[in-house]
């Protein structure tokens, strides 16, 4: 058994499985993506074996662990087998301390070979959050609701360009309507975790594609120095026509529970103004939803241009795309940044 520093650790989780020991409510608030959890202790033990070390003793907290764990350690190895079958994990806890080290102690009296995470998930997260001081060579995605911006994405990662789809690791599209038909947003902190794996698998010599956003999605918060990468980069803004992009809205709305959209409308009800919220509302109940999606655009193209006028405008190139195939467009939008990059504005 070794303890390997975070780099060394998650370049070997690339293919070994990564048990996580800590207890069910550590890992659903944050965790290594990827890993497992197998909790040496559940949510109430361990609350029981802190406050046993808090108000008696260090050594009374280990034997009150000691109980819990003994009748579990039989379960324990029967898990890790599953997940593991050649015989091989890497294990961690939140310092790598007593619980990392004694789940690897018994893996390995049963002829497992294990490696622990030097200082555990704690040291984890003070890499994920030093990843994100790095200079990402952004570029940013810009254009109004319903453009097809994340579509556009999606293909120009496969035209080999790199992109890093916040809006799809949020599990939200940004506007109040974002979370509909989508899976349940992770926690920030789990957001976190996966943007830095998603960060760590690029080469930041070359130009990485982000969507513009604001710093939060839905009720995910980007970290605020990527947030202000973002606001720095360049921006290539793509105009879509506003009959294009209310045929997508609709499109990529419609099917669901009428209660979720009317729920949507409610959030943003003062900033649509009553009058533009009371004719929506009405569209609604009568199925009208591209009336639905107009009145909505008229409060979202605004809040978008306003964030858009306080970048710098020499920054902003305004690409005008409309008809055009999916292909074309990509095309577009890569000859654009291809041009910044011999005005030495973007990066390459």
């Amino acid at each position: 058994m070794s303890s390997l520093v975070v780099n060394d650790f998650l370049e070997k989780a690339q293919a070994l499985p990564v048990i996580d020991v800590r207890s069910p409510g550590e890992f659903a608030h944050g965790h290594i993506p990827g890993a497992y959890n197998i909790p040496l202790f559940d949510n109430e033990e361990r609350a029981k074996v802190g406050t046993k070390y808090k108000q008696v003793s260090k050594e009374a907290a280990i034997l009150l662990g000691l109980d819990i764990v003994g009748p579990k350690m039989s379960g324990f190895v029967k898990s890790a087998k599953k997940l593991a079958p050649a015989g091989e994990a890497l294990v961690h806890c939140w310092r790598g301390g007593m619980r990392s080290g004694s789940f690897a102690w018994l893996l390995g009296t049963t002829g497992f070979k294990v490696d622990t995470l030097q200082k555990g998930y704690k040291a984890y997260r003070q890499e994920v959050l030093h990843l994100f001081e790095q200079p990402f060579p952004f570029i940013v995605l810009g254009g109004k609701t319903g453009s097809g911006k994340t579509e556009l994405l999606q293909e120009l990662a496969r035209a080999g360009e790199q992109v890093i789809d916040l809006e799809g690791l949020a599990h939200h599209k940004g506007s109040s309507f974002g979370a509909i038909g989508e899976l349940p947003q992770p926690t920030t902190e789990q957001f976190e975790n996966n943007l830095h794996a998603a960060l760590h698998k690029l080469d930041l010599r070359r130009r990485i594609w982000v969507e513009d956003e604001s710093i939060t999605i839905g009720t995910v918060r980007l970290p605020a120095a990527i947030y202000n990468r973002i606001r720095q980069a360049p921006v290539i803004f793509i105009d879509v026509p506003k009959l294009i992009r209310i045929e997508r809205l609709v499109q990529d709305y419609t099917g669901f529970d009428h209660h979720l959209l009317e729920q949507a409308l409610e959030r943003i009800k003062k900033r649509m103004g009553g009058l533009h919220f009371n004719l929506a509302m009405e569209a609604l109940h009568a199925r009208d939803y591209a009336t639905v999606a107009d009145l909505s655009l008229a409060y979202y193209d605004k809040a978008y241009l306003f964030g858009l006028d306080k970048r710098d405008t020499e920054k902003v190139y305004t690409l005008p795309l409309a008809e055009e195939s999916l292909a074309e467009k990509v095309e577009k939008v890569i000859e654009t940044a291809d041009a910044f990059i011999q005005k030495k504005i973007l990066p390459k």
